[in-house]
């Protein structure tokens, strides 16, 4: 979690004028004490009326209030439905996240989101989707670092390989999460299905940000105008 965001959560926590313990903030936070400490000092040096000590606790003495969230009832309903379809397609980081999202909307516009709560007239139903592994957060997180990766892959015939490869960019094709990246094997790109990779280990490298193995050069190789149905290498990763 980001710095920036954590000192939200531990604002959040001081809501509603209740004693808070730097002990239960830091279980809640998954942080050391001492990082609660650090940012319960930042809070207070930027002006956040909070009072109190190390080892007894702190208050919030003094209302605070935040910019108001100018959401309309629609685009709640757009966020709340996002939200439930994650929870059916996604993994278990994500999901939090959107739950954090919506916590945090609730603690600046209560208002709206109980009138949200009272129509739900949108239910989302997600029939066989295959459910994410743990592996499409571990990727998503090599994304963002550029990291090379080595991974241990099933075909859907059952062929299984090695592969290392520069994670691109994770996609949901309505029932599967798969993984575009440029193959080291191949000298090419390959579009893995998330949920048939066995494993996926740093190798300590990054890759650079080279003309031709990029995300948009692998999309500027597609004709999807032509698309009547996905073509078999991109929903399983074969063609390799």
């Amino acid at each position: 979690m980001r710095r920036t965001d954590r000192l939200f959560e531990i604002l959040q926590l001081f809501r509603g004028g209740k004693l808070v313990l730097g002990r239960e903030i830091a279980e809640r936070l998954e942080v050391s004490l001492r990082t609660v400490y650090r940012d319960i000092d930042t809070l207070i040096a930027s002006g956040i009326p909070i009072e109190g000590e190390r080892g007894v606790g702190y208050i919030l003495r003094e209302p605070l209030f935040l910019p108001p969230l100018a959401l309309t009832l629609e685009e709640l309903r757009a966020l709340n439905l996002g939200v439930e379809m994650l929870r059916q397609t996604s993994d278990r980081e994500l999901t939090e996240a959107a739950d954090r999202l919506l916590d945090k909307i609730n603690a600046v516009a209560p208002s709206r989101m109980r009138e949200l709560d009272a129509l739900r007239e949108i239910s989302v139903y997600a029939a066989r989707v295959v459910v994410a592994t743990p592996l499409l957060s571990r990727l998503r997180s090599a994304i963002e670092r550029r990291e090379v990766v080595d991974i241990a892959y099933e075909s859907l015939s059952g062929e299984r390989s090695r592969r290392t490869i520069w994670p691109l960019q994770t996609e949901f094709w309505g029932r599967v999460w798969t993984c575009a990246s440029w193959c080291e094997l191949r000298g090419a790109f390959r579009v893995f299905r998330v949920d048939r990779i066995g494993t996926c280990t740093p190798t300590g490298r990054t890759y650079p940000d080279e003309e031709g193995r990029r995300y948009a050069d692998y999309l500027a190789g597609l004709d999807l105008s032509k698309w009547t149905a996905l073509p078999r290498s991109i929903t399983t990763g074969h063609g390799s």
